[in-house]
C-alpha cells in the first residue's frame, strides 16, 4: 500500500476541524483489539493452510460471543501467486532464450502465453493458469451477520485473516533510501510505484521482439523475466510473516465493530461481517465468497468496505487501486467514509492510488459501491508490510480504535440514510 500521512489541499473537509468522538473507544477497548491482533500474529497462517483454518475458527467463536449469527464457508485456493508468476516468469524468459537462437514463433508464443496467465492473476482477474495447471486446497472464509437482519440495505465489512510472505523485495530500507534520494519528489507522490509492469514486462518484450524480428527487445525481456523469476524464487524461500499488522489488525476491527453493535444495536441496515482467507493469494478467498453469495447482495442496496493494515500511524482510504490498471473507489464511498470521518473525530487521509490490489478490488470489478480502509506511515506505505516485523509490538493500536469509530459511524450514517424519508448518507 502506498497512502498519504498528510492529506492533499483538495482533501474533503471530513478531515478538518473534526468533531467530538461519538463513542469513542476507552482503554479496555483497545486492550480487546490488541489481544485479538497478538492472538492471530502468533498464529502461523499463509493462505489455505492449517493456520489459516484454525485463525478462522478462533475469529468465528469471538464473532458468535458478539451476538453475530457465524458460518464458515469451506472454498478451495490454490494459496501462493510467487509460484504461478515464478513458472511464467520462467516461460517467458525461455521463449526468450528460444527467440535468440533464432525461434521466433516459440518466443513469441511463450512470451504471449505468459503474460496473458499473468494479466488474468492480477487484480481481482480470472486465475486461469492456476485453476487450469495447478492444484489447489482449501481455504476458510468467516461471514458473519449483525446488526438490522431484515433490513433491506446491507454493509459488507471485509477483512482478511492470512498473512503473508516475506522477500528482498519488501525490504524496508528500500523505499526509505528512495525517499531519502529523492525527497520532492516523495513529498509529490500520490501513486505507488507500478511494479508488476516490470514482472508482465518481462514476456511482454519477449513476445513484442520476436514479433517484431527485435533481438534488443528479446534480450531485455528475457533479463527482465530473468530478473522477476530470481523474485519470486527468493519470495518463496521465505517464511511466513506474523501478519500483525497485514491484516490481523483488519480482523480486529471486525470484532471490534460487532462489539459495538451487540452493545448497542442498530436498526435499518444489515451488516456482514466478513473475513477471508487466501487474500495474500490474490484475493482467492474474497473471490470464492463473490461466487458464493454475490447473487444474494444486490448491487443497488449493497455498499462494500475493505479493511486491511490500519494499524500504521495515519488512517487513509485511497482513491484507487489496481496493480496494472488502477480502477476508481466508489466516489459515494469514499465522502461517506470522509464524513464519517470528521463525525468520529478521526484523521483520515485522502488523495492517494495504490499500486497494488486488495480485496476491495473484487466487489469493485463486479459493480458494488465500494472503498477500502487502510493506512500508511511517513513512507506512505504501510508499516512493516511484508516483514518479519510486522509483529504485534509495531501496531500503532490507537489507530485500529480509531478504524472501530469509524466503521462504527459509518454504518450508523448508512443505518440512518436507509430510513424512510432521509437523505442518502
Amino acid at each position: 500500500m502506498d497512502p498519504l500521512t498528510e492529506p492533499p489541499a483538495r482533501a474533503p473537509a471530513a478531515v478538518e476541524s473534526p468533531a467530538p468522538a461519538v463513542e469513542g473507544g476507552d482503554g479496555a477497548e483497545t486492550a480487546m483489539l490488541e489481544a485479538a491482533v497478538r492472538h492471530l500474529a502468533a498464529i502461523a497462517r499463509p493462505s489455505a493452510s492449517p493456520g489459516e483454518k484454525a485463525a478462522a475458527a478462533w475469529i468465528a467463536a469471538r464473532l458468535e460471543e458478539e451476538g453475530a449469527t457465524v458460518e464458515i464457508d469451506e472454498e478451495s485456493a490454490h494459496g501462493t501467486y510467487w509460484r504461478p508468476f515464478a513458472l511464467l516468469t520462467a516461460i517467458g524468459a525461455a521463449g526468450g532464450l528460444a527467440a535468440l537462437r533464432g525461434r521466433r514463433a516459440t518466443g513469441l508464443v511463450a512470451g504471449a502465453f505468459a503474460a496473458a496467465g499473468m494479466w488474468g492473476e492480477v487484480g481481482g482477474g480470472s486465475l486461469w493458469f492456476r485453476r487450469r495447471f495447478l492444484s489447489h486446497r482449501p481455504c476458510w472464509n468467516v461471514v458473519a451477520e449483525a446488526g438490522d437482519r431484515d433490513a433491506r440495505e446491507t454493509l459488507v465489512l471485509f477483512a482478511h485473516h492470512d498473512a503473508a510472505r516475506s522477500g528482498l523485495v519488501f525490504h524496508p530500507a528500500l523505499l526509505r533510501t528512495v525517499a531519502e534520494a529523492l525527497p520532492g519528489l516523495h513529498a509529490r507522490a500520490t501513486v505507488s510505484p507500478p511494479l508488476f509492469w516490470l514482472v508482465i514486462g518481462g514476456p511482454g518484450l519477449v513476445a513484442a521482439g520476436a514479433l517484431a524480428g527485435r533481438r534488443s527487445v528479446v534480450r531485455a525481456g528475457t533479463i527482465l523475466a530473468t530478473a522477476c523469476l530470481a523474485a519470486f524464487a527468493d519470495i518463496a524461500s521465505r517464511d511466513t510473516v506474523p501478519g500483525a499488522n497485514d491484516n490481523a489488525t483488519g480482523v480486529a476491527t471486525l470484532l471490534g465493530v460487532a462489539r459495538k453493535l451487540r452493545r448497542r444495536p442498530v436498526d435499518g441496515l444489515r451488516v456482514l461481517l466478513v473475513s477471508a482467507g487466501a487474500e495474500e493469494s490474490f484475493q482467492e478467498g474474497i473471490g470464492a465468497f463473490g461466487r458464493r453469495h454475490f447473487a444474494r447482495l444486490s448491487p443497488p442496496h449493497t455498499r462494500m468496505l475493505c479493511v486491511d493494515t490500519v494499524g500504521s500511524p495515519q488512517l487513509t482510504t485511497p482513491e484507487s487501486e489496481g496493480m496494472l490498471v488502477h480502477r476508481g473507489f466508489t466516489p459515494e464511498m469514499l465522502e461517506a467514509l470522509s464524513e464519517s470521518a470528521r463525525e468520529a473525530g478521526v484523521h483520515l487521509g485522502r488523495g492517494l492510488r495504490f499500486s497494488f490490489s486488495t480485496d476491495a478490488i473484487v466487489p469493485l470489478r463486479a459493480g458494488y459501491r465500494t472503498a477500502m480502509l487502510g493506512s500508511v506511515d511517513e513512507l506512505k506505505a504501510p508499516s512493516n508490510y511484508h516483514w518479519p516485523t510486522d509483529d504485534a509490538d509495531n501496531v500503532d493500536y490507537e489507530r485500529v480504535a480509531d478504524a472501530v469509530r469509524l466503521c462504527e459511524t459509518l454504518i450508523r450514517r448508512l443505518a440512518r440514510s436507509a430510513a424512510p424519508g432521509s437523505a442518502p448518507a
